[in-house]
């Protein structure tokens, strides 16, 4: 197959959040589509451009040079930058002489492709980029969890301040809320409604990344690391109570002691 019936896609994930109204006002070129929460542009020399608000950027046919500068331009809009250098490669390959679509793991090949089924295959592997962010910080969490429990087995105590593990507690659920406002990603989109060849191709994407399973293991994961912050609130809770306790005996102690010395 010749060169020119490849295209190479890449997703990276650049940020926790774009403004994508920022971006559409001032990217300089009008959008093939555009959404609140994403915009897709069909650009020069057979490129393609799709933006998302939790924060991928998905690039078709972008030599190094010219990704590193919209990357340059897309960080003006971003807020928190992510510096875990996730990124996902993928290729279209385009062969007329097929009768359906044939996914891989790594491309997928189609009888042609225009602007909607670009979208269906950047789509799904912004997808994927996003879970893979998700599951980075999820695991961070799970970690962090881990050395709290081992100390309660072998110490039988938290060393954790109640100040530390409020943080704690808003990083969690910071991260909860975050997933939970991107649910929408796992959404089929509008295009593959009235489209059954559309619709095949972004259902075999999805298994093919295993994006479903990926979410409700994620899910599963995040549950768990709550179940364990209502343990350490607990055993703080307890901690807190029984120091109260001790300052009552104390001054009541004081107490007694001082009306035996004026009596």
């Amino acid at each position: 197959m010749e060169k020119s019936n490849f295209i190479k896609i890449e997703a990276i994930q650049i940020a926790e959040v774009f403004n994508i109204k920022k971006i559409r006002a001032e990217f300089g070129f009008e959008p093939h589509s555009s959404s609140p929460s994403e915009i897709f542009y069909t650009l020069a020399k057979k490129q393609y451009l799709y933006i998302f608000d939790y924060g991928v950027v998905v690039f078709a046919n972008y030599s190094a040079a010219e990704k590193k500068e919209a990357i340059a331009f897309v960080k003006n809009y971003a807020s928190t930058i992510v510096d875990l250098d996730l990124l996902e490669e993928y290729r279209i390959e385009i062969d007329s002489n097929i009768p359906k679509v044939i996914i891989k793991n790594d491309y997928v090949t189609v009888p042609y492709v225009d602007p909607s089924v670009l979208k269906i295959v950047m789509l799904n592997i912004a997808q994927s980029v996003a879970l893979d962010y998700y599951e980075a910080l999820t695991d961070d969490l799970i970690t962090s969890s881990k050395k709290y429990i081992q100390e309660l087995e072998h110490r039988g105590k938290l060393s954790i301040s109640k100040k530390n593990l409020l943080k704690y507690i808003g990083k969690v659920l910071n991260v909860k809320n975050s997933i939970v406002d991107n649910l929408y990603i796992l959404d089929d989109p509008n295009l593959v409604w009235d489209n059954e060849e559309l619709h095949l191709l972004n259902r075999h994407l999805k298994a093919n990344f295993d994006i479903n399973p990926r979410f409700k293991d994620l899910d599963y994961r995040l549950d768990i690391v709550e179940d364990n912050l209502r343990l350490f609130t607990d055993v703080l809770n307890v901690r807190e109570s029984s120091r109260l306790e001790w300052i009552v005996i104390i001054l009541i102690f004081l107490e007694i002691m001082i009306a035996l010395l004026f009596h």
